[in-house]
């Protein structure tokens, strides 16, 4: 496994099976075949090359995509189809990624101040088909490595691995998820001693480890009886999820409210982990009775009421609103499948309104700046996003007199931000990204989807009590610091050839980006691959205050463009007369750039 790709890609140039690449292709598909330990993909590898060697253009061209490069940690760790190849997931690359982050805790920890042997490695898992045997892989090989194992007994949600990793102390953690990928796909994200997901040097420094790794049947592994007899695999206790309700109850800033008017709300997991932890968290802080979505309360990986297990994607919230419609709920929370994310939907004139990414975020960091206390010693409240995330929150910080930061795409950037800026006196209160992630306050260093659920239900419930609505308040916040309205669109080009076109796509912008938009003057243009970040992005800039960020997805085979509006409005009643200018002009905007890139 070797760097330089992104996650859920490869790295690699290869577009067609001609008779040099499928001939090189082959090779590397033999060798993988060979060292491969896993009898169900050895069986699946065997009948694709048989298939491709007898001449089958369909298999051959199967093998190149599989075998087009290497996974590599990207915007959230390694993401790939379950399947054999080197540029897929599979026990193979799971066990080489273990091998590599335990050979770089042993070799490098002791500079950053970490002793893996003592610490250990905390590992979770959500409820995809293989993220057991994945979990399990891992274990094994850092046990081998004498690096103590921290397992959890069941799936659970990636923030409370996340969580657990500084509750326990632990060196590192390993979470197997895809998050909200389809269900073919899995991961496998790291964190660093500090419980964020790691970032440079970390990143490359493991990437480098993995290179050097045996190959896969050659990886010593120790069986789970023995790693326990010889102390290095431990379950981690019940007293960590203990730990996190509470921490999540104390946060709590809404308490008067709590004995007010009911708040009737629907919930679902999306086939995944969050239902039992989302539902005893939202019960202690006084939501009684919320009604589950109950087709979607299990875990379930091949996710079969949904299309696409993403509450973002159309129809993915369908049954969750026919509930809420039965039941007259007044709020729906549904947490993705491993409960990092969270979306919203309200009621409003008999039907729900599902809410956007920014629009959350937006009210959970108003709501953070306005009420969460400031601990004793600090001088500023600290709000962070990203830079494809709404501007509307640089404004608000500014108008309140709170301190801002801005971050590259990828929730490890918000929280390592957080982090590096609290020596400065600036408390970290809340951060979001606008794909439906969000973290109040420093409790988990990750996106977390099960305590954002109930900061927004005690938002929404402090709302009623005063005679107001979600929606009532988000007016309130565009006419207080400006109405920004997004058009937001992706293309996704499956595949190596897909990448090329990305690339392609990329590559035209950077070479000749567009003077006009919309007939508006592009003003500034700042591609951030030039500006030293790791990124690749490129953000346009036009006279009217409008911003164009054109981005590859760091998890799926997308190129993603946010193109985000704004316009001052003095009463409520303006709002949505601005709103509908605005998305004709985004809307515009969008035909003329899918025209000049070819999307």
């Amino acid at each position: 496994m070797a760097a330089g790709s992104t996650t859920g890609t490869s790295t690699g140039t290869s577009t067609g099976t001609s008779t040099g690449k499928l001939t090189e292709t082959l090779a590397r598909a033999r060798k993988f075949l060979a060292e491969d330990p896993d009898p169900e993909t050895r069986a699946e590898l065997s009948a694709l090359l048989a298939r491709a060697e007898a001449g089958d253009d369909a298999a051959g061209a199967d093998l190149v995509e599989r075998f087009a490069g290497t996974l590599s940690f990207g915007t959230a760790g390694l993401r790939g189809r379950v399947e054999a190849g080197s540029a897929r997931m599979n026990r193979s690359v799971v066990m080489q990624a273990s091998w590599g982050v335990g050979r770089y805790l042993l070799d490098e920890g002791a500079r950053f101040g970490v002793d893996a042997r003592k610490r250990g490695v905390v590992v979770g898992f959500d409820g995809r088909l293989s993220s057991r045997q994945f979990a399990e892989d891992t274990c094994a090989v850092l046990a081998a490595q004498g690096v103590p194992a921290l397992v959890f007994l069941d799936p659970v949600p990636t923030p409370l691995c996340a969580f657990a990793v500084e509750q326990l102390g632990a060196a590192a953690g390993v979470m197997v998820t895809a998050s909200h990928n389809p269900p073919a796909d899995n991961g496998y994200k790291v964190y660093w001693a500090n419980a964020a997901q790691i970032i440079p040097p970390h990143d490359s420094g493991i990437a480098a480890c993995i290179t050097k790794a045996p190959a896969p049947n050659a990886i010593e592994r120790v069986a789970p009886p023995d790693a326990a007899a010889r102390g290095v695999r431990r379950l981690v206790a019940d007293d960590v999820e203990r730990a996190y309700l509470d921490a999540v109850r104390g946060l709590a800033w809404h308490r008067a409210s709590a004995g007010g008017a009911p708040l009737r709300i629907v919930y679902t997991a999306m086939h995944g982990v969050g239902h039992r932890l989302a539902l005893r968290a939202l019960a202690e802080a006084g939501f009684l009775g919320v009604i589950d979505e109950p087709t979607q309360a299990d875990p379930d990986g091949t996710f079969r009421t949904v299309a696409f297990p993403n509450p973002e994607e159309k129809g993915a919230l369908d049954r969750a609103i026919a509930v809420a419609k039965e039941a007259g709920a007044e709020l729906i929370l549904a947490n993705d499948p491993d409960a990092d994310r969270l979306a919203v939907a309200v009621a409003t004139d008999g039907a729900y309104r599902l809410l956007s990414g920014n629009e959350i975020g937006m009210l959970l960091c108003a709501d953070a700046l306005d009420h969460q206390p400031l601990p004793v010693g600090a001088g500023k409240k600290l709000v962070v996003t990203t830079i494809v995330s709404s501007t509307f929150l640089s404004r608000m910080a500014k108008d309140k007199g709170a301190a801002y930061a801005e971050t590259l795409t990828g929730f490890k950037w918000i929280a390592n931000k957080a982090m590096e800026r609290a020596p400065h006196g600036e408390h970290f209160v809340c951060g979001y990204e606008e794909a439906l992630g969000y973290s109040v306050g420093p409790l988990v260093k990750d996106k977390d989807g099960i305590g954002a659920a109930v900061r927004f239900a005690e938002l929404a419930r402090a709302l009623k009590a005063e005679g107001k609505t979600v929606l009532d308040r988000l007016e309130e916040l565009f006419v207080a610091h400006g109405l920004s309205h997004a058009v937001n669109w992706s293309v996704t080009m499956p595949g190596a050839s897909g990448m090329e076109r990305i690339k392609g796509a990329m590559a035209a912008l950077r070479k000749d980006p567009p003077a006009v938009l919309d007939g508006k003057k592009v003003v500034r243009v700042d591609d951030l691959a030039r500006d030293g970040n790791p990124a690749d992005v490129v953000v346009l800039h036009t006279e009217d205050g409008a911003r164009l960020t054109v981005r590859p997805s760091g998890t799926e085979p997308k190129i993603k463009l946010y193109d985000e509006l704004v316009a001052r409005v003095s009463a409520r009643g303006e709002i949505a007369a601005a709103r509908a200018r605005l998305e004709a002009q985004g809307q515009r905007t969008k035909a003329e750039v899918n025209a000049r890139l070819g999307l």
